[in-house]
Formats: structure tokens, sequence, C-alpha cells
């Protein structure tokens, strides 16, 4: 199986991306950061690559999408709890993010989402697996 995680994601201006994530509470890799990418740290092993459009657009031949209208991906990120996903929806909108829908509330499950600035959408959501439906225990 993988031992780590690299999701690569397009973005507009990577030092206004870097300010943004930073903001929220994340670092970056400085071994994989400069003018055209940073190395966002999502948690042991995983990581989102904020890569210059120009960049990015050397990986694919295909055409790259404006991820303010159009769906790229959907990152879901889980948290201890549903206090700390809100607190960090609340941090994301303070730093210029908005919400995409609203909050859902699924018994087992509470999510929340927030769209960088650059449109890509980041699903954090909180699931107590004992309380899905079926679980024993």
């Amino acid at each position: 199986m993988h031992k780590q995680m690299f999701v690569n994601l397009a973005v507009k201006d990577v030092a206004r991306s870097i300010k943004f994530f930073g903001s929220l509470g994340y670092s970056f890799n400085p071994k994989f950061t400069n003018e055209q990418a940073a190395a966002l740290v999502l948690g042991e092993n995983l990581y989102a690559m904020l890569l210059d459009e120009k960049f990015f657009a050397t990986f694919t031949p295909k055409k790259l999408i404006d991820a303010k209208t159009h769906v790229e991906t959907l990152v879901a990120l889980p948290l201890e709890s549903r206090e700390a996903v809100e607190a960090l929806i609340a941090k994301a909108i303070a730093a210029g993010a908005s919400t995409p829908t609203a909050p859902k509330d699924l018994g087992f499950m509470y999510q929340h989402a927030y769209t960088d600035l650059d449109g890509h959408v980041w699903e954090i959501f909180y699931m107590d697996e004992s309380a899905f439906p079926g679980a024993s225990g």
C-alpha cells in the first residue's frame, strides 16, 4: 500500500495560497516549496502540492479547468470533533474562503466545506464510527 499521498492542485498565485493556508494553521515542507510550488502539509505523509498554473500544465497535455466554475476534485479531510470542523471553517472564511453548501449532520458524520481562493473545495468532516448505522459498540 501507499505510504504517502500528494494531491496536485493548480493555483493562480503560490505566495497567496501559502498565506491563505498558513492562516488556517497549516505548514509547508520547505524542501518542496518554491515560487512555482508549495507542499502543503495536511498530515503525516499527506500533502497537497499547490502548483502555479503554468507549472501544473507541464505535467499534463489536458486543458486546465477553472476550479471556480468546474469541479476537478473534492478534497475530504477528517478532524477530531464537530467543534474542530467549525473552527477550521471559521478560519477559512476569515481568510477569504466561501462555503459552497450548508453544513450536514448525518448523525454519524458532521461535514462542512470551504472553497479556497482558487475555487478548490475542501470538505472538512468529523465521523463517529460508533454511531454509524449498523455499528455495534
